[in-house]
């Protein structure tokens, strides 16, 4: 087993909480390690797993799972803890991890999930959609679709994101929320293969030549998967495509790495709107 049977990985470190008096991670552990990474797995394939269960009306329980060690790891260790789905039965599936360590594998499992009804917890056929997304992403296919229009076109799937995004988490009036400006706006939304937008954003003209990007949201259980970054991507490909020579935003201060480790460079001094600290923004084009 190579890292590279992988084409997700979930990274951790080894906490001192982890480690027996033996001074390696205590065997129980690698466990909760491969639990992790499969909830990993799942956000990389944009697919927020309660909700995901919810519409299928399925859950998945774990029938069966086993451990090998190779080796251990140790306080301080930075782990990359592979998952893939290596086969699917009618109501089953089998999924295999390997915890690495510099490419060299340390612990290899297997878990094997049974889907059932949520109340009686008896079995049910896996259903097809989610049978072909797992093996399209093992296989290598992108997860998620990005579409780009208008409001009236997008507004009714770009909606409920921001609303909880900005609203409800974050705390900021409705009516500062939505503005005139989504009529003349290009929106982006990322919507997966069961046909969830996730993540959303929408690009203004400011200037001649220079557009504006904002409102970027993710739902929360997907931050970090990848997604917010795909529909960045997304308008920025746009700003271009019409010729513009700059792209600017106002990066909430949480998220101004994120935006340094896509080409954006701070413009000016910190500030404050609606309550929220912000840094300005920008990327040339």
């Amino acid at each position: 087993m190579n890292r590279t049977d992988f084409r997700f990985a979930e990274r951790l470190r080894v906490r001192w909480v982890e480690v027996d008096l033996q001074k390696i991670v205590f065997n129980g552990h690698y466990l909760m390690y491969f639990d992790t990474a499969v909830a990993g797995w799942w956000r990389a394939m944009a697919l927020p797993y309660e909700a995901t269960m919810h519409d299928l009306g399925g859950d998945f329980f774990v029938r069966k799972a086993s451990v090998e060690y190779e080796d251990s790891a140790r306080y301080d260790d930075q782990l990359e803890v592979g998952i893939r789905c290596e086969r699917i039965g009618n109501s089953s599936m089998l999924l295999r991890g390997g915890v690495f360590r510099d490419g060299r594998l340390l612990v290899s499992g297997e878990l094997v999930y049974v889907y059932a009804d949520p109340t009686t917890k008896r079995s049910m056929p896996v259903p097809g959609p989610l049978r072909e997304l797992f093996l399209g992403y093992e296989s290598g296919e992108p997860v998620l679709d990005v579409q780009v229009g208008t409001w009236d076109t997008l507004g009714r799937q770009a909606q409920p994101i921001r609303q909880a995004v900005f609203v409800d988490e974050q705390g900021i009036p409705a009516d500062l929320e939505y503005d005139a400006a989504d009529a003349t706006a290009v929106h982006a939304v990322a919507v997966n293969r069961l046909g969830r937008a996730v993540a959303t954003g929408r690009l203004l003209e400011h200037a001649p030549k220079v557009s504006k990007i904002g409102r970027m949201a993710v739902i929360r259980a997907l931050r970090g998967g990848g997604a917010g970054a795909t529909v960045l991507q997304a308008l920025v490909d746009t700003a271009c495509a019409r010729g513009d020579r700059e792209v600017l935003l106002h990066a909430q201060a949480s998220a101004v790495g994120f935006y340094l480790r896509r080409g954006f460079r701070p413009v000016g001094e910190a500030f404050e709107e609606a309550g929220i600290p912000h840094q300005a923004m920008a990327v040339s084009l």
